[in-house]
């Protein structure tokens, strides 16, 4: 068992969260450069080589490499700073304090993603005051811009230098780790693959006119009943690589029952009655055997005394992994009105196959952390600046453990008001992270 340090009394992790969450990165406009500049005033004072990199001086990108043995190809550690907005919500305490109250630090952030920086900067220092040599060189990479599509983060590196990540075949980056408690059993889902964005548009088109001269059957009915006949949609289920394995790892540690009943989530024919059999605790399982789509803004219509004539509805679409943008349009049009053209907006490609290489290491230091956990391979229903890295044939695993309270609702926390995060789990994943960077030897794992 390896000995793991006392992390530095000068600014422990939740100190350095707390820290993090102050610096108002809300995206757009981002403004990163503050809270870039003092991370990176942290890794220097460690003596750990930095630089910065940007298409604006205001929103950089920090990469700082500490030096290996050439034993083993680069690890790539990366994740960003901007946050989204909180406008309009309502916190409990302000969202740009780093407040710590009862155990759990609050701020946006704390969990999308300050807090798994803080446990990647804090887990390279340690490294660095230790003066240990891990088998390859690690990339630390603190990105902007995640929150608004990565133009001025990881879409830009990627496209722009993709020099400074050569050599590099695996990365960690944000969710995954954070424990989920199934029945009385405790998972760790560890994401290996990402479903793709797949943003759609449809032109909805009727005739127009004067608001006192009623139209029937104009572009706001047929934007109605598109609307109605999205929300009753019914693609077929795929069941994917990923989300078998997944759904096969947590059935075998289930009783008898549940294990035979999630099974049946993987028989295409049974998918939907299993499903609606789960009630709540579908939410979880439905976007990982579906290719969905959500209507989320609508354009249309300029004066109130005016019927418009055309209407603009987009659609966050999302792709499972070896599905295309034209599976995603064939299986629409089995139910909704063909009548309607729709146009892709963006498709960005993700892995269809992950890598999973690294995945027995990373099982391995969370089982050696805790015992009680069981980890898993997990498909994100969302997407992350992996997507970017991928095309660099970077595989990233979703690293950022968090042992959570049972009672936690780790996605329904993100973006939203009151987003928080229990100090003890900014502790418990820097503490994985640094066995991880310290152990880390993928060409000794491939010989098991």
């Amino acid at each position: 068992m390896i000995d793991t340090p006392a992390i530095s009394d000068a600014l422990p992790p939740s100190e350095l969260l707390q820290q993090l969450i102050r610096f108002d990165t809300t995206n757009p406009p981002g403004n990163e450069k503050p809270c870039i500049d003092f991370i990176a005033g942290l890794l220097d004072r460690a003596k750990v080589s930095t630089q910065t990199i940007f298409l604006d001086p205001q929103r950089p990108n920090l990469i700082a490499r500490y030096p290996g043995e050439a034993k083993a190809p680069p690890l790539l550690m990366y994740g960003h700073v901007d946050v989204v907005p909180t406008k309009d919500q309502v916190w409990r305490y302000p969202p740009f304090e780093g407040r710590l109250v009862d155990g759990y630090i609050w701020g946006r952030g704390a969990l999308d993603m300050k807090g798994a920086v803080a446990m990647m900067v804090s887990a390279l220092i340690r490294m660095a005051s230790a003066n240990i040599k891990p088998a390859g060189d690690i990339i630390l990479t603190v990105l902007s811009d995640e929150e608004a599509g990565g133009t001025y983060g990881a879409k830009y590196l990627v496209d722009q230098h993709p020099e400074e990540f050569t050599g590099v075949k695996y990365a960690i980056g944000e969710f995954g780790a954070a424990s989920m408690y199934i029945g009385q059993k405790i998972f760790y889902p560890i994401q290996v693959a990402e479903k793709q964005a797949c943003w759609m548009q449809a032109c909805i088109q009727g005739p127009g006119g004067h608001g006192a001269m009623p139209i029937k059957a104009g572009a706001m009915a047929k934007l109605g009943r598109l609307l109605k006949q999205l929300d009753a949609i019914a693609m077929p289920p795929h069941i994917t690589r990923v989300t078998r394995e997944m759904i096969l790892a947590i059935a075998a540690e289930l009783p008898l029952h549940q294990k035979i009943l999630l099974r049946q989530l993987l028989n295409p024919l049974l998918t939907g009655g299993t499903l609606k059999m789960l009630g709540e605790k579908s939410r979880q399982f439905r976007p990982l055997l579906y290719n969905t789509a959500s209507p989320t803004v609508v354009h249309g219509g300029s004066e109130i005394n005016i019927i418009p004539s055309e209407i603009r509805l987009q659609l966050d679409g999302r792709l499972l992994p070896g599905y295309s943008p034209a599976d995603m349009l064939q299986e629409l049009r089995q139910t909704i009105d063909p009548n309607i053209p729709f146009e892709i907006l963006q498709h960005v490609p993700a892995i269809s196959e992950p890598d999973m290489t690294l995945f027995p290491q990373l099982k391995e230091i969370l089982k050696t952390m805790d015992p009680d956990g069981r980890p898993i391979p997990m498909l994100l229903p969302a997407v992350t600046d992996a997507r970017y890295f991928a095309r660099l044939g970077i595989q990233t695993y979703g690293f950022t453990p968090m042992k959570l309270p049972p009672d936690f609702s780790f996605f329904e926390t993100i973006h939203a008001a009151d987003e928080r995060i229990p100090s003890e789990a900014v502790e418990f994943g820097t503490n994985a992270i640094y066995r991880l960077i310290q152990e880390y030897n993928p060409l000794r794992m491939a010989d098991l």
